[in-house]
């Protein structure tokens, strides 16, 4: 996804996600980038220590990150970042915005992710393409499983009242695949995978059998540079939260209901299909008002 601001101008976390894509990066170096990335504005100003404090990596894993870039090392990579305007020092904390506790902390972490979801989303592109893929699909398989689950359920219910043939897929087993090949069987074109930490191996293999099947691969991850990445055709990032013992996940909830709202203008009768739904619940009374 490219991240445009108000002035039009390319933001800083797509300046970095710009910088680092097209690298064949190790999972360590993946994560630095990840971290980076998420921390767009402090990034220029950090030291190799502070970096690889930040990711959880060594310090010489900072450098050798900056030579698979192409750069003599970090100095010179980080150099790169401040022409390129890749964010401003933080401005010091006021006593408003003191966090008193863990679970303040982990609130206002889910709405730095939303801010820079938003971020991403001022270029509509990436969006529009993966609708446009999506609608056209029939049937439409959603995958995502284990912690992701909720996600691709989520998304496949709403999904179902406007796109004619919804198939969702949230258990592995040896019947995925089937599922998967009877699927493009049916005229599928198109998956959509929601893919978050910690990546189940047979989530993996899934989509190893999606890309045999010659279905194009559109995946909501928590990072451009998580491992599905290089099984898929176009990914659309959504930072989780990891302050709390089990991951949180609002950004990637939020940016498959903007998924979802784009795709409903991608397809004919859209709204006349809500409407019939909308008068079938009436009907039976399914809901108190």
């Amino acid at each position: 996804m490219t991240a445009t601001d108000e002035a039009g101008t390319v933001g800083p976390s797509a300046r970095l996600l710009q910088l680092f894509e097209g690298h064949r990066l190790t999972p360590t170096q993946r994560r630095i980038a990840h971290s980076l990335v998420r921390h767009a504005g402090e990034a220029p100003f950090l030291s190799s220590v502070e970096v690889a404090e930040l990711a959880g990596v060594s310090q010489p894993s900072v450098t050798r990150f900056a030579v698979a870039l192409g750069y003599d090392g970090y100095p010179a990579l980080r150099k790169q970042l401040r022409e390129l305007g890749a964010g401003e020092p933080a401005a010091p904390e006021t006593p408003d915005d003191a966090v008193r506790n863990e679970h303040q902390q982990a609130v206002l972490a889910e709405i730095e992710h939303l801010r820079h979801l938003a971020e991403l989303l001022a270029d509509p592109e990436p969006i529009i393409r993966a609708a446009r893929l999506l609608a056209a699909s029939r049937p439409l398989p959603v995958l995502g499983l284990r912690a992701a689950s909720a996600q691709a359920r989520g998304f496949a219910y709403f999904a179902a009242k406007v796109h004619p043939d919804i198939r969702l897929l949230d258990e592995g087993g040896s019947m995925l695949a089937d599922r998967l090949e009877q699927a493009t069987a049916a005229g599928a074109t198109a998956l959509l995978c929601f893919a978050l930490p910690r990546y189940p191996r047979e989530l993996m293999d899934a989509l190893v059998v999606a890309r045999e099947c010659g279905l194009t691969v559109l995946t909501v991850a928590d990072s451009a540079f998580s491992p599905v990445a290089k099984l898929s055709d176009l990914m659309l990032p959504a930072a989780v939260g990891t302050g709390l013992v089990f991951d949180t996940a609002c950004a990637p909830m939020m940016l498959g209901r903007v998924l979802l709202q784009t795709m409903c203008d991608e397809l004919p009768g859209a709204e006349a299909r809500l409407e019939a739904v909308e008068h079938a619940a009436a009907a039976r009374g399914l809901f108190l008002e």
